[in-house]
């Protein structure tokens, strides 16, 4: 399928018009990334109209029950959803993503609904990087709603919430002293944090889970003058609680716009993910260079025996790579 082909075909949001663009921008071949850089160049005024909510928490939580019930919900709205992942996991351990279909069964079959597990990457980077450009193909498409899910932890969880417009936080309650289960980096991070499985005998334990994040957060400095992050509780299984998260995140999208952090924080995004790239593609042409890759293996291998240091090693095959 040729680019203006895809160009088009995403435009009058066929599927696989932005499958085809999805596997442009997975490719590594050369061709393929000119070829995806036309076709991102050309949909570019079509993007931005999403809400991008990102959706991480810790193994066990239900995010995937959850995605389903709240993708649901929103495609009976009338809403376009696309979900997508981040799994830094996935190259060690097969990662969970792969049966993302298989568990949101009946989101998958929804018309307007679009699942796409995330591709296996060298580098968290270039995870995050397919990731953000085809979130930009789905906008482009017509999807108002794109949620891009964390598999993995730690970083992906900060890789996530700089390519999205609210971050939301699962936890679970019953789980020991909850607040031992608090990442402070990941909380201070969060626009929303959400108490998954408040139903039936575990509806107690919730409230005060809830209680808990709601007294920790007070300690925390605000993540925005603007917001004030709430704290709640819902049951995916059973459909409870998930319209209000919903109504949540539509005032929090219309404080942003008021405040005009909304737009800023895009703008800072774009601004931050021009110079991540710059850095990743620099590191590329670096390590091909002619003059630095047979000099390479040699320099590393007296790093690691200690004969040099990793800044004299460093010093050595950036003066390399300036004989040009």
């Amino acid at each position: 399928m040729q680019p203006d082909t895809i160009i088009s075909g995403i435009e009058e949001g066929k599927l696989r018009a932005l499958a085809k663009g999805i596997t442009l921008i997975e490719s590594r071949k050369t061709e393929h990334i000119q070829q995806a850089t036309q076709v991102l160049e050309a949909l570019l005024p079509r993007t931005g109209n999403s809400l991008r909510i990102g959706i991480s928490g810790v193994p066990g939580v239900g995010k995937s029950t959850f995605i389903e019930a709240f993708g649901l919900s929103l495609v009976r709205q009338g809403h376009k959803v696309a979900v997508l992942a981040v799994d830094p996991s996935s190259q060690i351990s097969g990662g969970s993503i792969l049966g993302d279909k298989t568990r949101m069964e009946q989101l998958a079959r929804e018309e307007n609904a679009f699942i796409r597990p995330s591709p296996a990457g060298e580098t968290l980077g270039g995870v995050a990087r397919k990731t953000r450009e085809t979130m930009l193909l789905c906008e482009a498409a017509g999807y108002d709603i794109i949620i891009v899910e964390t598999v993995g932890v730690g970083q992906s969880e900060i890789a996530v919430a700089a390519m999205v417009d609210v971050f939301v936080l699962m936890q679970l309650a019953g789980a020991g002293d909850e607040l031992q289960g608090i990442k402070k980096g990941v909380m201070e991070i969060a626009d929303a944090i959400v108490i998954n499985k408040a139903d039936g005998g575990n509806k107690p334990a919730a409230e005060l889970a809830r209680q808990q994040y709601h007294n920790a957060l007070h300690i925390m400095r605000p993540k925005s003058p603007n917001w004030t992050v709430p704290v709640l509780t819902c049951s995916a299984l059973k459909d409870i609680g998930i319209d209000t998260i919903w109504e949540t995140l539509e005032d929090y999208r219309a404080c942003m716009h008021n405040s005009g952090e909304f737009e800023e924080k895009r703008r800072q995004q774009a601004r931050e993910w021009m110079w991540t790239l710059l850095q990743d593609d620099l590191k590329e042409l670096f390590i091909h260079d002619k003059n630095v890759a047979p000099l390479l293996p040699q320099v590393e291998e007296s790093v690691i025996e200690g004969h040099t240091t990793p800044g004299a090693a460093s010093r050595r095959l950036l003066e390399r790579f300036r004989r040009h």
